[in-house]
C-alpha cells in the first residue's frame, strides 16, 4: 500500500467533508449569527462531540486497532471475527448506558460544563433541551468509529473518510429547510446531529459485511481481547484526547465572558480543524495500522521510518497552514462567515482566537503522528503521564491569559499546550530509541524556512488592508481570497521545487 497515495485519498475526502463543513457553518452563521441560541447549541453539541473524540475516535480506536492488527496477523480469521463481535457487543452496552445517563443528567452536565449559563434561565433551559436531543449521537459514533477501525485495518480507508460528509449534509438540510418548522428554530440543528449520526452508521454496515466482519451480538465481558481493549482504553482517554478535555474546560471559562465568546472560539476552532483534519487526522488514521503491523512483526527500523515520514510531512504541510491562518484571519473569516447576523465585530473577535490557535497548530498535528507511536506498542502509561502534565499546564495558562486576552487567551493556552504535548511525546520516543531521525533534517528545515519566508511575504503584501475585506462584497471577497491563496500555494511549493523537493521523495509503503 502506497501511504502517500492513501494519504492523498483520505485527505481529498476529508477536504470534501471540510468544505461542506464550512458550507454548514456559513448556513448556521447566516441563519443564527453569534448569540444566545448558537452559544446554547455549541455547548450542547460539544458534550457528545467531546465524548465521541474521547471514547470513540480517540481512546477506543487507539486501543482497538493495534489489538485487531495483532489478531489479524497472528491468530487467524475465526478469532478475529470473535474479537470484533465481542468488542462490538461490549461497546454497544457501555455507550448506550452513557447516552441514557447523558439524557437524564443533562441539567447537571450543563451546570458543570457551562456554569455561567445558569444566570440566564432561558439560555440554560434551551441548552438542556438541545443536549438531550444530541446526546444519543455518541452511541452512533462509537459504533461508526469501531467500523472505521476495522475497515482501516483491512486497508479500506476511503469509506470511513467519506462518512463525515453525511453529518454536514444533515446540518445543511435541516438548517435550510427544517428550521422554520421548529420552535425555537435552533432545535433543527440538534436533530441534525441525531440524524447525521444515524446516517453515518447506516453507511458503514454494508462495507463491514463485504469483508466478512459485520459483528453479531456476542456478550462476553470475560473475553481476554475485550478485557485488553477496556484496559488500554481507560487511561488512553487522557493520553489521546487531552486537547478535547481542554476545550471543554475552556467552555467553562468562556461561559463567564461576553456573550458570543463561545461562538467566536467555535468558529476559530473550525478553521483550525481544517488543516488538522486534512493532515493530522488523516496521517494518524493511516499510520496506526502500519505502525501496529511493524511492531507485531518486530521491525523497529520500519517503525522508526514510518514515524520519520509522518513527521516530515507534518512540518512540510502544517507550517504553511499555520502561517496562512495567522496572516489571513480577517480575509478567511469575513469571506466564510460575515453574512446575515454575523457582523464585522464578530470577524475581529474570531480573528483574535484564530491567531492564538495558529500558534499551536504544529503541535496539535504532531500529537496525531507521535501518539500512535506509543499506542501501536500498546504503551499507555507514558502518554497518560504526558497528558496530565499538559492538562495542568493548559489550566495554568488559562488563568494567566484570560484576564488580558479574554477568549483569545483560552485559545492561546490550547495552542501552547499542544506544542508541549508534542514535545514530551517526541522526547519519550527518542529516549527509548523507538524513533531515530533519518539524516538530513537540518537541511530539510532550512529549506522549509526559505519557502515559509517567501509565503509570508506573498500573503502580507497580497492581503492589503483588513478594512477592505470587512467592507467588500461577498463575491469580491471570494474572488480575491481564491487568487491570494492560489498565489501563496504556488510561491510556497515553487520555492520548495527550486530547492530540490520532489514528490517521489515522500513516497512510503505501509501495511496492506
Amino acid at each position: 500500500m502506497n501511504l502517500l497515495r492513501t494519504l492523498a485519498t483520505v485527505s481529498s475526502l476529508t477536504l470534501l467533508s471540510r468544505i461542506l463543513g464550512f458550507v454548514r457553518d456559513f448556513v448556521i452563521a447566516r441563519a443564527f449569527g453569534a448569540g444566545m441560541a448558537t452559544d446554547a447549541f455549541f455547548v450542547a453539541f460539544r458534550l457528545p462531540n467531546l465524548l465521541r473524540r474521547l471514547f470513540a475516535e480517540g481512546a477506543f480506536s487507539q486501543a482497538f486497532v493495534p489489538l485487531l492488527a495483532e489478531y489479524r496477523n497472528q491468530r487467524g480469521e475465526a478469532e478475529t471475527k470473535a474479537l470484533v463481535a465481542r468488542v462490538a457487543s461490549a461497546l454497544f452496552l457501555i455507550v448506550i448506558a452513557v447516552a441514557a445517563l447523558g439524557v437524564l443528567g443533562a441539567p447537571l452536565l450543563i451546570y458543570v460544563s457551562a456554569p455561567g449559563f445558569a444566570a440566564d434561565a432561558d439560555k440554560f433551559d434551551l441548552t438542556v433541551t438541545l443536549t438531550r436531543i444530541t446526546f444519543p449521537y455518541i452511541l452512533f459514533m462509537a459504533l461508526v468509529a469501531m467500523a472505521a477501525g476495522i475497515l482501516n485495518t483491512w486497508g479500506r480507508f476511503a469509506l470511513p473518510a467519506f462518512t463525515p460528509v453525511l453529518l454536514n449534509l444533515s446540518f445543511i438540510g435541516m438548517a435550510l429547510f427544517a428550521a422554520p418548522w421548529f420552535d425555537p428554530p435552533v432545535l433543527a440543528l440538534a436533530w441534525a446531529v441525531f440524524l447525521g449520526g444515524l446516517l453515518q452508521l447506516a453507511l458503514q454496515l454494508p462495507a463491514l459485511g463485504r469483508i466478512g466482519m459485520l459483528p453479531r451480538f456476542q456478550f462476553a465481558p470475560d473475553d481476554p481481547g475485550v478485557r485488553r481493549v477496556l484496559k488500554l482504553m481507560a487511561p488512553a482517554v487522557l493520553g489521546v484526547s487531552v486537547a478535547q478535555v481542554s476545550l471543554l474546560i475552556n467552555t467553562i471559562f468562556a461561559s463567564f465572558l461576553a456573550s458570543g465568546s463561545v461562538s467566536w472560539l467555535y468558529y476559530a476552532d473550525r478553521l483550525m480543524e481544517f488543516p488538522a483534519g486534512l493532515l493530522g487526522a488523516a496521517l494518524g488514521t493511516i499510520l496506526l495500522p502500519s505502525l501496529s503491523k511493524a511492531h507485531a512483526g518486530d521491525d523497529p527500523r520500519e517503525f522508526s521510518a514510518l514515524l520519520d515520514w509522518g513527521l516530515r510531512l507534518t512540518f512540510l504541510l502544517t507550517l504553511p497552514a499555520a502561517v496562512g491562518l495567522a496572516l489571513l484571519g480577517v480575509p478567511l473569516i469575513s469571506t466564510l462567515f460575515q453574512h446575515g447576523a454575523f457582523t464585522a465585530a464578530d470577524v475581529l473577535q474570531t480573528r483574535a482566537a484564530l491567531v492564538a490557535y495558529s500558534v499551536g497548530l504544529i503541535g496539535l498535528i504532531l500529537v496525531k503522528v507521535l501518539a500512535p507511536g506509543f499506542y501501536a506498542r500498546q504503551d499507555i502509561k507514558t502518554p497518560v503521564k504526558i497528558a496530565l502534565v499538559t492538562l495542568a499546564a493548559t489550566q495554568a495558562m488559562n488563568l494567566a491569559f484570560i484576564g488580558p486576552l479574554k477568549h483569545a487567551g483560552l485559545a492561546l493556552a490550547i495552542g501552547l499546550a499542544s506544542c508541549l504535548n508534542a514535545a514530551l511525546l517526541y522526547r519519550g520516543l527518542r529516549r527509548r530509541a523507538d524513533y531515530l531521525p533519518r539524516p538530513g533534517w537540518g537541511r530539510f528545515l532550512l529549506k522549509l524556512g526559505v519557502a515559509l519566508t517567501a509565503l509570508s511575504v506573498t500573503l502580507w503584501f497580497g492581503m492589503g488592508q483588513e478594512s477592505e475585506w470587512l467592507s467588500a462584497s461577498a463575491s469580491a471577497r471570494v474572488l480575491r481570497l481564491a487568487m491570494l491563496v492560489a498565489a501563496a500555494i504556488a510561491v510556497y511549493f515553487g520555492t520548495l521545487w527550486l530547492q530540490g523537493f520532489r514528490l517521489r521523495d515522500f513516497r512510503k509503503r505501509g501495511a496492506a
